[in-house]
């Protein structure tokens, strides 16, 4: 890398260091406030907080070479109605965000599914806000919700870095999802009909009032235009061999009906309607002492002619306990193929990651991506080959 870049990659760290300091100055506080020896069952509010940082380089391919860093802070507080002697089986939360720094998906490397689940930009906003009431074995949840916490999510893709591996691309490339970073209103209902299994149901305003006109996530308009997104998911809990996995399956559809609210005689075409279905199957391989194997996969579809990704399948396998008595560390590899629509090909990655745990809040993880035909076969950018660095605290 030229002094230039590097130099250039300097500033832009501690352009955001500040972040990281407000942070760590924030952590002082709470850890002094929550010194107070109250017995965990009995504490209401639960707070938490935790930072993420990536240094991101593009070794080569792509738009540039270059570097980049970008943060996250995250700040969560919860509160049990039950723990607080009110009533049985409530639950608030909020959760505010700070994401600062780089965009090198968009600067460095150029591709769509986008190689680091914290980039987002420069915003200060409230990413979720919501009340859940517990009655039995159903759950009611309203606000403002993070779709990817529970629909759709898997626990094992959870240690990879690409975005992929979080909400599906047939969701976040198809359609105005209420997903990081952006978040919308919506209902959930989740009903626990069996003792491993699971009905999820929610609707959300489908279309996220964007951060321009929103910038901190508290003006919720419900435009005519703005249509509805519906999701549907069974979740079942299975084993093999005395291991665990779970497997779900959903479908979802999306409407968005703008263009119709300016001009009524527009073609069907211009209507964007938007539906699919996904399955993610995630099991435990082997859990032997310390040590652990496990693996998932998962996969999309959605014909809708207004979707940009057609296809999506990925897997991934991680290992745990094999490099260290104190099994404080994971070493993962994955990859995923999305079909692209409208002739763009397909774009497709290969991700390798190692988290160690330096202490019980702190962590490392250098990961590696190559990405092939970042934007789809049809854009003319090389594979990229990319490395990550991303360090984290959590308390």
């Amino acid at each position: 890398m030229s002094r230039t870049k590097r130099f250039d990659a300097g500033i832009g760290f501690m352009k955001h260091f500040r972040w990281f300091l407000l942070f760590l100055f924030l952590v002082h506080h709470l850890t002094v406030f929550s010194q107070n020896e109250i017995p965990e069952e009995d504490v209401a509010f639960d707070v938490g907080m935790s930072y993420t940082a990536d240094v991101v380089t593009n070794f080569s391919g792509g738009i540039k070479k270059g570097s980049a860093f970008l943060g996250l802070i995250e700040l969560d507080l919860g509160f049990d109605t039950e723990k607080a002697q009110l009533w049985k089986g409530g639950q608030f939360f909020l959760k505010a965000s700070n994401t600062h720094g780089a965009e090198p998906s968009a600067t460095l490397v150029g591709d769509i599914q986008v190689l680091s689940n914290i980039e987002a930009g420069n915003h200060t906003y409230f990413q979720e806000m919501w009340f859940k009431q517990t009655i039995r074995n159903f759950e009611l949840t309203i606000g403002l919700q993070d779709l990817n916490v529970e629909i759709t999510s898997m626990a094992f893709g959870e240690m990879f870095l690409n975005s992929s591996f979080g909400v599906l691309p047939i969701i976040s490339l198809n359609l105005h999802a209420p997903i990081y970073p952006l978040t919308s209103l919506g209902i959930t209902t989740k009903w626990k009909f069996h003792k491993k299994m699971a009905w999820l149901n929610a609707v959300y305003d489908g279309t996220p009032t964007d951060f321009e006109q929103n910038p901190y996530n508290l003006k919720w308009n419900f435009d005519v235009g703005d249509g509805l997104l519906m999701v549907s998911e069974f979740q079942n809990m299975v084993a093999f061999k005395g291991l665990s996995g779970v497997y779900k399956v959903g479908v979802f559809a999306h409407n968005h009906f703008v263009e119709r609210t300016i001009v009524n005689d527009f073609p069907d075409s211009l209507n964007t309607n938007t539906a699919g279905a996904y399955l993610s199957y995630e099991q435990q391989i082997l859990s032997r002492s310390t040590k652990e194997i496990n693996a998932f996969i998962h996969g999309g579809y959605s014909p809708s002619e207004v979707s940009l990704n057609h296809i999506y399948i990925g897997a991934g396998m991680g290992f745990s306990g094999f490099f260290s008595k104190k099994n404080n560390e994971t070493l993962g590899v994955s990859g995923g193929w999305a079909k692209l629509n409208h002739g763009m090909g397909h774009e497709s990655m290969i991700e390798l990651s190692w988290k160690k745990q330096i202490a019980g809040f702190f962590y490392l993880q250098p990961d590696f991506q190559y990405i092939i035909h970042p934007g789809g076969s049809q854009s003319g950018v090389k594979n990229a080959f990319v490395g990550i660095l991303r360090f984290g605290l959590e308390i």
